[in-house]
């Protein structure tokens, strides 16, 4: 049997032995016949085939990582601060340093770079688009462990510091668990019930109930839609902590998943919604896609402006609304078009949906300095 090695927390350098387990072969013979014919200094640049923000952190302080433990030096160079928009083609940063402690480590570094590169960029849209809404970091289910989490987390911080930078967003405000909540300067992750808890209390309000005995200083945040009955149990939890709802300190989490409408709608009362609430979301042509966020089941557009009149109409202006289910990139710019009234939006959905646009290249540039790179990549070359 082969023994079973932990996974490497971002950041902290492999054995030689663990390297050669992760790295693809023909970088590991290379290396040898590397060290039986003469070693040599390479520079290799790194790019990636579509526009991305830089997010190296972590791949850099990995390869920085290595080379204190090989015992030698890699100068990095890079005119990129973090959160910096990169276009397509463009190198990311130069790493010089000897073939053979470079070789084999090609692998490791191109899987912790291009989908933070992805993420940070999907993150950094949604929160322009919706500059005025708070994001929470829901990635940690949808990823294939803790290492890929890691790196979500990280990508979601970087987007997000951009979005601010760039036009005053809110942003991300935290993330889901405590292994990462140290991306967002938090020492624990967010969060209140998931949909067990109610179906283990057996109805809404006595779910709100438990959580709030057993966390009296906490907001409440209740999810609404396990029994449909998305504004009818919201109004009742309202009733039953009246004083909690006028301080604004409840918040209703809408999740209704795409195969139904929210309480009270179908398609056309979401169009009659939205033509009283965002005429201009519906005027003028809208993809199928477009169309889906705005009037079809599931959280949206028109679902919020309805659970938002309702909870209006009974007096619970201040309670906030707190939107999941699908907030990517598309669904997010079309919220930001419909104006809905968001107040939170919790989403894994910044995660690169297309994995091939992941994918970082390196390829060596300079032999001891003799500028030599395959045809077709000479546009890597230093100009």
């Amino acid at each position: 049997m082969v023994a079973q090695t932990e996974a490497p927390v971002q950041g902290v350098a492999l054995s030689d032995a663990q390297v050669a387990d992760r790295t693809d072969a023909y970088f590991l013979r290379t290396k040898e016949i590397v060290r039986r014919n003469g070693d040599t200094s390479v520079t290799y640049a790194v790019f990636m085939r579509r526009p991305v923000l830089f997010a190296a952190k972590l791949a850099l302080d990995w390869l920085t990582a290595m080379a204190a433990q090989r015992g030698t030096q890699f100068t990095i160079e890079t005119k990129h601060q973090e959160g910096d928009w990169v276009g397509a083609g463009e190198p990311l940063f130069y790493v010089t340093g000897a073939f053979t402690h470079l070789v084999d480590l090609e692998t490791i570094l191109l899987q912790r770079l291009g989908p933070a590169c992805v993420a940070a960029y999907n993150a950094f849209t949604m929160c322009v688009d919706l500059p005025n809404v708070a994001f929470l970091a829901m990635e940690a289910r949808h990823c294939a462990g803790q290492e890929m989490a890691d790196m979500m987390a990280y990508a979601a911080h970087v987007g997000s510091d951009a979005a601010k930078r760039s036009v005053g967003a809110v942003g991300f405000i935290g993330n889901a668990t405590t292994a990462t909540a140290h991306h967002f300067g938090r020492e624990s992750g967010l969060g209140t019930m998931p949909h067990a808890l109610i179906g283990y209390a057996g109805s809404t309000v006595r779910a709100a109930e438990m959580y709030h005995e057993t966390y009296p200083q906490n907001d409440l945040i209740v999810l609404v839609d396990y029994f449909g009955q998305e504004v009818t149990d919201a109004l009742a939890v309202c009733h039953r902590f009246p004083e909690l709802a006028a301080a604004g300190r409840i918040s209703f989490r809408l999740d209704t998943h795409g195969s139904r409408f929210i309480e009270g709608l179908d398609t056309s009362l979401s169009y009659a919604v939205l033509a009283a609430h965002a005429p201009q979301s519906i005027r003028g042509y809208r993809t199928e896609a477009e169309l889906r966020h705005l009037v079809g089941p599931g959280v949206t557009a028109a679902a919020i402006f309805h659970f938002r009149q309702a909870l209006d109409q009974a007096g619970f202006g201040a309670v906030k609304i707190i939107a999941s289910s699908g907030f990517g990139p598309a669904k997010c710019k079309v919220m930001a078009a419909a104006g809905a009234p968001i107040d939170v939006i919790g989403t894994g959905s910044y995660l690169p949906d297309n994995w091939g646009e992941t994918y970082a290249t390196a390829d060596i540039i300079a032999y001891d300095g003799e500028p030599r790179v395959k045809l077709g990549r000479e546009f890597l070359l230093r100009k």
